[in-house]
């Protein structure tokens, strides 16, 4: 399972399984996580994701380095079926909650701590978090002044993939850097022969939350883009209206996605297929910087970086640079000692190199201390240098932050009244109804 798919089973998390807590026990716990080879012999400790294929081999690394170092025993489990919310709230109802579990939502891990389900790290740990990472992504992890969780990796959702072959073909040589210029190009590969330049996979409702956060981010600016997240604006305000007009652009028009129907039924993994298989039938795929992941598939021979190439979300009528970011956070559940010495373990540059320089992870790291040289391949080393250089100005993803029944639901809320919108292209209708379902989620 790619990076992009653990997306959809956390998204649901904040709902499902904080309803279904019951009581369990913690401490903040140790901080060091480093040990002399057997501080923690003979002491198991649990962890709960939903990474698997080359994400899992990553992380098991990460846990066997540590046990290595420590005498401890870690076990990583996937939530089958990739439904991690069920998972976790079925096994804390149980009163056998995982020692630790990886969330992306920092609306759940607030739930979480003002519910005293989850447990402040230590004040060695918190350190670690504070010398190597921007002060916005220990916030993240943060209730009420207390951190809680430690960053484990991080997306840019900020970027465009395209086949550069397309693209030559077309006669590009360099990748559109504005909305008009995107429009242009992709008729341009159109009139190449590209039956469907530019691939939406709307079948994923997550994918257009994502394509509406960046358009909107550059019509309406970072101090609208919070206010919405947190609903401090209606959905009906003539600023969503801009954003979804412009989308329009491109979601409405056949020439450039194809049928809009057939689009929302077209599942992430399958919109990038589409781009870089043998024989491509698009050109475009916008997503994060985790379809490199996918890209390494079997399905899917071209090289990241040559043929497989990335360009920044472009500008909407001159808005500036700006990146949108999502990530993973490692919380504990349980007073476990091992455990709470892992999370500082895994909050340090040595789990985070591990991470992003096994083969076919497809993890970045906003960790400062991470060399460019620890990545597979270029690209993704820009991608993360990138991220580590804007620091703390950057947008954190819009619909993560919102309350799983809104933002976080498959063919409900956000995500179904995107899929609509993109059949429908109806933004009056739309924007009525994004409102009906943030003003019952928000309450």
């Amino acid at each position: 399972m790619g990076v992009q798919r653990k997306y959809l089973g956390l998204a649901a998390l904040a709902t499902a399984s904080v309803v279904a807590l019951a009581g369990c026990g913690g401490s903040s716990g140790s901080g060091s996580g480093s040990g002399s080879g057997s501080a923690l012999k003979g002491q198991s400790f649990t962890i709960l994701g939903q990474w698997t294929g080359g994400e899992q081999d990553a992380f098991n690394a990460v846990i066997k380095n540590f046990d290595s170092s420590t005498g401890a025993s870690g076990t990583y489990t996937p939530a089958a079926g990739g439904d991690e919310a069920g998972v976790l709230g079925t096994k804390v109802n149980g009163g056998a909650p995982p020692d630790i579990a990886i969330l992306s939502l920092p609306g759940a891990i607030a739930q979480y701590a003002s519910k005293n389900k989850i447990y402040p790290v230590s004040s060695a740990t918190q350190q670690v978090v504070k010398s190597q990472f921007a002060s916005k992504w220990g916030d993240l992890g943060s209730y009420n002044g207390k951190m809680y969780c430690v960053p484990v990796d991080a997306s840019n959702k900020s970027t465009v993939w395209y086949n550069n072959t397309a693209f030559s073909n077309a006669g590009i040589s360099t990748p559109p850097a504005t909305w008009p210029d995107l429009i242009k190009d992709a008729k341009t590969i159109s009139a190449s022969g590209v039956s469907v330049p530019i691939s939406v996979g709307g079948g994923d409702g997550w994918t257009l939350t994502d394509w509406f956060e960046n358009v909107y981010l550059r019509t309406a600016g970072i101090a609208k883009y919070q206010a919405l997240t947190e609903h401090k604006i209606p959905w009906t305000d003539p600023s969503v209206a801009t954003a979804l007009n412009a989308l329009k652009q491109i979601w409405g028009n056949s020439q450039l996605v194809g049928s809009p129907s057939k689009a929302v039924g077209v599942p992430f993994t399958a919109s990038v297929d589409n781009v870089f298989k043998q024989s491509p039938t698009s050109a475009i795929v916008y997503e994060a910087s985790f379809v490199a992941t996918t890209i390494t598939g079997d399905k899917d021979p071209a090289k990241v970086g040559t043929d497989a190439k990335v360009f920044p979300f472009p500008s909407v009528n001159g808005s500036k640079p700006v990146v949108e970011a999502a990530g993973d956070f490692g919380c504990a559940f349980t007073k476990n000692k091992a455990a709470t010495q892992f999370l500082a373990y895994l909050a340090g540059s040595k789990a985070a190199t591990t991470l992003v320089s096994t083969p076919g992870s497809g993890f970045l790291s906003v960790n400062k201390n991470v060399q460019s040289s620890a990545y597979t391949d270029s690209t993704s080393a820009q991608l993360a240098q990138d991220m580590v250089k804007v620091g703390n100005k950057f947008v954190f993803d819009m619909s993560d932050q919102a309350p799983a029944a809104f933002g976080g639901t498959p063919n409900k809320g956000e995500w179904g009244d995107l899929q609509t919108f993109l059949k429908t292209g109806d933004v009056k209708a739309t924007q009525q109804q994004l409102e009906k379902d943030a003003a019952a989620a928000y309450k």
